[in-house]
C-alpha cells in the first residue's frame, strides 16, 4: 500500500470555502482507481488542513496518477487556488 501525504496550506480566511469545494471534489477523488481513503484534518497549530489518501495494496500508482483525465483536471480546478504555498506532496511505502 502506497500512502500519499500532502499538507495543504489553505489561503488564510478560506477555510469554509476550502471545505465546500473538497466535498464536491471528495467524489473525483475517490473514483480513482487504487483510492481507498481520503482524511482531511485541520492543523492545530497553523491551521492548514493535511490530506492524506492512499492507493491500493501492492499498487505504485497514487490516485492522482490514476484519475481519469477529465476527474483529475475537475478536482485540481476545485482546489489548487485555495493553496498557498503549493502543497508538496510524498509517498510513503509500507510500514516497516
Amino acid at each position: 500500500m502506497i500512502l500519499e501525504a500532502a499538507i495543504l496550506n489553505v489561503k488564510s480566511g478560506q477555510g469554509a470555502a476550502f471545505e465546500a469545494a473538497m466535498a464536491t471534489a471528495r467524489p473525483l477523488i475517490a473514483a480513482s482507481e487504487g483510492f481507498e481513503g481520503l482524511e482531511l484534518r485541520p492543523c492545530l497549530e497553523a491551521r492548514t488542513a493535511t490530506s492524506c489518501w492512499c492507493a491500493g495494496r501492492g499498487s505504485r500508482t497514487t490516485p492522482r496518477a490514476s484519475a481519469a483525465p477529465t476527474a483529475t483536471r475537475d478536482w485540481k480546478a476545485a482546489l489548487h487556488h485555495f493553496y498557498q504555498p503549493f502543497p508538496s506532496v510524498e509517498h510513503y511505502g509500507p510500514p516497516l
